[in-house]
């Protein structure tokens, strides 16, 4: 017999008891250390020791955002490659502490793939606004649509779970003035990830016990889809407003 807390239990009994799975209050599985956070910390990183090694001005030509760009020559994938560079060490510096102090609190509210999948889907809104509203000359890099989203998030699941987002309130409100104080700062991504990370943490907080995960899965993929539709509608537009200037450009 194994002593208990009151009495003895049986060895059989307690090898056979299951253990009920612990879970986040969305649904997800229960996460201790945030790995994800670190993880997309290191690659920041490391994204930007490779562009300081190249060149943060040539890297972020070769692969940062820039609208005539993609509508001209089809680079797609700098909606992405832009969101994890970084224009100088105080702007990498200020993105991973931002990330460091949301996303490990956020990582383990949704779990890792719920986490992971806000962290992209607002770096994307981020980037996408970007693509529709900067100028066509305008290059963009930095990891501010995510991080945005992130505090975007945390007050849709603070207002939701009722924990206090006072602090989360002040810091968004200096950023975003900032933004639009600031030279050289694209509000467009913060508003864009910003938006992004709400819609998602709203279909992560709000969806019913029942059949939760397939409304989140399905919820996140109509975000991404909706996405994807207005990337292509403002490579038509610019292809169009371009084609009296750059001859052959498909429209």
């Amino acid at each position: 017999m194994i002593p208990a807390s009151v009495g003895f239990q049986c060895p059989t009994c307690v090898g056979n008891t299951r253990v009920p799975k612990v879970v986040t209050p969305v649904g997800g599985a229960s996460v201790e250390k945030p790995y994800v956070t670190y993880a997309l910390i290191a690659v920041n990183i490391v994204v930007f020791l490779l562009q300081f090694s190249i060149g943060i001005d040539e890297s972020s030509r070769e692969f940062g955002m820039w609208p005539a760009g993609i509508a001209i020559e089809g680079s797609y994938w700098s909606l992405m490659t832009s969101a994890f560079m970084h224009a100088s060490p105080l702007h990498i510096a200020f993105n991973m502490y931002i990330l460091y102090v949301m996303g490990a609190t956020l990582e383990r509210i949704f779990g890792r793939t719920r986490f992971i999948a806000l962290y992209l889907l607002a770096a994307l809104g981020g980037s996408v606004a970007s693509y529709w509203f900067s100028d066509l000359r305008t290059v963009s890099v930095g990891a501010s649509g995510a991080v945005f989203g992130l505090m975007g998030a945390f007050i849709v699941a603070g207002r939701r779970l009722r924990f206090d987002i006072t602090q989360v309130l002040i810091l968004l409100g200096i950023n975003l003035a900032f933004g639009f104080i600031g030279e050289g700062v694209d509000w467009r991504a913060h508003l864009g990830g910003m938006a992004v990370g709400a819609i998602v943490a709203g279909i992560f907080v709000f969806a019913p016990r029942k059949h939760q995960t397939l409304i989140q899965g399905v919820g996140c993929a109509a975000v991404l889809i909706v996405l994807i539709v207005a990337v292509m509608a403002r490579t038509t537009d610019i292809q169009n407003l371009l084609a009296p200037f750059v001859p052959g450009i498909a429209t």
